[in-house]
Order: C-alpha cells, then sequence, then structure tokens
C-alpha cells in the first residue's frame, strides 16, 4: 500500500529546511567524500561520517551558482533526508523484529525522538545494484506498473542530477482500512562506487497542492541503500529505512501492521519485476 513505498526515499516535513537558502560548495564535495568513505565502512564508521557531514549542512552560505532558492532549498532538503537517515541506519542498536520471511527477508523497527517509529527492511537480492538503481531511479515513473500497492508515482520537478521532486499515490489498502493517500516528495540519488543511496523526505510543491478526497501523508526521512554482496557482487544487500505519517485517525497497531507488510511485499514486487526484465532481454537476444 504505501508508499510509494517507495518513498524509499522521504521525510516528515522539517518545514525549516525550506528556508535554508544555499549550499556551499565546498560543503557539497565533502559531502560527496563522505558517501565515498561511507560505501564501504560498517557501521561504526557512518556514525562518524554523519557527525562532521552535519556540523558542514548546519551553516548558511550564498547561493550556489546555477541555481535559484527554491532549487537550492530542494537541494539542501535531499542532503537533510540522507544525513537523517544514515544517522539512523547507522545505529544498530535499538532494533526490534516485525517480520521475519521464511526467506530471510526481515523488517526491524525503533521508536527515534522527534521522528517516532521507523521501520527497516534488510533483503538480499539476486541484482546487481546497477540494475536495481536503472529500475528505481532511472524507470521510477513506472513503479505502478509493477507495485500494486502504489497507484502512480510522478516527476514533478528535477533539480540537477542527483535530486527530484516527486508526486506519489498510494493504492488503498484492502477494505479501504487506508484510505487514499498521496504524498510530495523531494529525492536525492547517490551513487558512491559500487554502492547506491536513494534518500527522501516529505516537501511542498505548487505544481500539487493537496487534492479534494486525497490525505496528504508525509513521510521521511527515508533511504534505500543497495551494496553489492561481499560474497557475490552480483547479488545486493537491499536496505529500506521507512519513516511515515499517514495522518488520520487511524489505531497504530495497524499501520505497523500495514507499513511492515508493504515493505515485505515491496520486496517480492521488486524480485518479480527484475525477473521479468531479464526475460524480456533473454526475449529479445533470441
Amino acid at each position: 500500500m504505501l508508499p510509494a513505498t517507495f518513498k524509499l526515499c522521504a521525510g516528515i516535513s522539517y518545514r525549516h529546511t525550506r528556508n535554508m537558502t544555499g549550499l556551499r560548495k565546498n560543503a557539497v564535495v565533502a559531502i560527496h567524500h563522505e558517501l565515498n568513505r561511507l560505501a564501504g565502512p560498517g557501521p561504526s564508521s557512518w556514525i562518524r561520517q554523519v557527525r562532521r557531514r552535519s556540523s558542514l549542512l548546519s551553516s548558511r552560505i550564498e547561493e550556489e551558482e546555477g541555481y535559484n532558492e527554491e532549487e537550492i532549498s530542494y537541494l539542501k532538503q535531499g542532503e537533510d533526508a540522507l544525513q537523517k537517515a544514515i544517522s539512523i541506519l547507522s545505529e544498530q542498536d535499538g532494533w526490534t523484529i516485525e517480520t521475519m520471511a521464511a526467506n530471510g527477508d526481515k523488517v526491524l523497527s525503533k521508536v527515534l525522538p522527534d521522528v517516532g517509529k521507523v521501520f527497516k527492511l534488510e533483503v538480499m537480492l539476486e541484482q546487481h545494484p546497477d540494475n536495481l538503481y536503472k529500475e528505481l531511479v532511472g524507470n521510477m515513473e513506472q513503479m505502478g506498473d509493477w507495485n500494486p500497492n502504489v497507484k502512480q508515482v510522478k516527476i514533478l520537478q528535477k533539480i540537477g542530477k542527483d535530486t527530484m521532486v516527486t508526486h506519489e499515490v498510494a493504492a488503498e489498502t484492502p477494505g479501504n482500512v487506508v484510505g487514499p493517500r498521496d504524498f510530495v516528495s523531494v529525492r536525492c540519488a547517490k551513487r558512491r562506487g559500487s554502492t547506491c543511496f536513494l534518500a527522501g523526505m516529505s516537501t511542498q510543491h505548487t505544481n500539487m497542492p493537496e487534492q479534494r478526497g486525497v490525505v496528504r501523508a508525509e513521510n521521511g526521512p527515508t533511504c534505500i541503500v543497495m551494496k553489492p554482496c561481499p560474497e557475490d557482487p552480483n547479488k545486493t544487500k537491499f536496505t529500506w529505512l521507512l519513516s511515515i505519517d499517514l495522518k488520520g485517525w487511524i489505531p497504530k497497531t495497524i499501520i505497523n501492521k500495514v507499513l511492515s507488510q508493504t515493505q515485505v511485499d515491496f520486496a517480492n514486487h521488486l524480485r518479480q519485476r527484475m525477473a521479468a526484465n531479464v526475460s524480456e532481454e533473454v526475449a529479445h537476444a533470441c
């Protein structure tokens, strides 16, 4: 159902970030350098990277040449979503198992101050990270074709090569337990070495005001991390951090069940999509 399940990528509206007017070039360079290092080492180094990056991002500076104030605000929100998500993922303690599938797929959760309950999907996919990145980022608007939990994903605006603003419409749950929801998100896609990141958080966009009859939910910080398996580089360790505020009066027990199942379903639908892509490529080759 939910996100657009993809949100994989998006976050609670940190409204104060929308007023930030600049990205210092040397700060951005430093952030990219940190991500290069992040792609390799383990969680303990992630904490150090996030702390250093946080101090860089906290400063206000002049606008980066080539972007207007609105675009820079989106760039900043995307970087902030990535920073916050990786900070959460770097903390290994305190996670509780919500769901464990027979194939090893699992969903964990923990409650965080100022964020609430977050969910983390951990699976192993028999696909190279490049193929997954192409599907989830390059073919983002096609997600509704293969994920029944998503009705539509539309890119509203692209900013540079790494950042975009999207509108996602989530499918209703069976029995309409959770009614129509949509999301407007800023997404930040990064590739560092062999590791791919897709982070996001909720935002606002003038071309997509709230729709009548649809609840505008919020999500984030969210992030998908795709990293090659050390034993087999053609397999991917796939991690998806999900944080969502569905709005409305929905019991927490229902929300927890829906969100954890959404993540498990997403992994299965993604496997089916990638298998179909392989079959199509083989057919064309013949």
